[in-house]
């Protein structure tokens, strides 16, 4: 419902149009439910939490290991699901290692730290079906 103020109580304003909620509206009552966004829908959200969790710690341990800012690490791609689909630990690390060649620092910790966070991670490749 709008109501208009009229003219006559300020004249040197424009008309104002004040909107009022209609009497037994409890539009102010509900709470908006808020709805997952499609990625969301589609893979887990707690999933998608340690994904995330995950890389940013594999970037920080990277800019450690190389010993500059997160724009100067060697262009590598550590592929987490890769990993996942790798029959064993021992695979998985020879694999991190092949990537992490030109390291000139010891990478056995992150290795073993890296192997010890994804165990029991699920692969976000494919959609989990619900």
């Amino acid at each position: 419902m709008a109501a208009v103020a009229s003219p006559e109580s300020e004249p040197s304003q424009p008309a104002r149009v004040y909107f009022q909620t209609p009497p037994g509206s409890t539009e102010e009552a509900e709470t908006p439910v808020r709805k997952q966004g499609r990625v969301t829908v589609k893979y887990d959200r707690k999933e998608l939490r340690k994904r995330l969790n995950l890389e940013e710690w594999i970037i920080d341990q990277l800019t450690d290991l190389y010993d500059c800012e997160e724009e100067a690490i060697p262009e590598l791609e550590i592929d987490v699901d890769e990993l996942l689909d790798m029959e064993s630990d021992v695979d998985r690390a020879a694999r991190v290692k092949e990537l992490l060649v030109d390291c000139y620092k010891p990478t056995e910790e992150f290795v073993a730290e890296l192997l010890d966070r994804i165990r029991g991670m699920q692969k976000l490749s494919t959609p989990q079906k619900k």
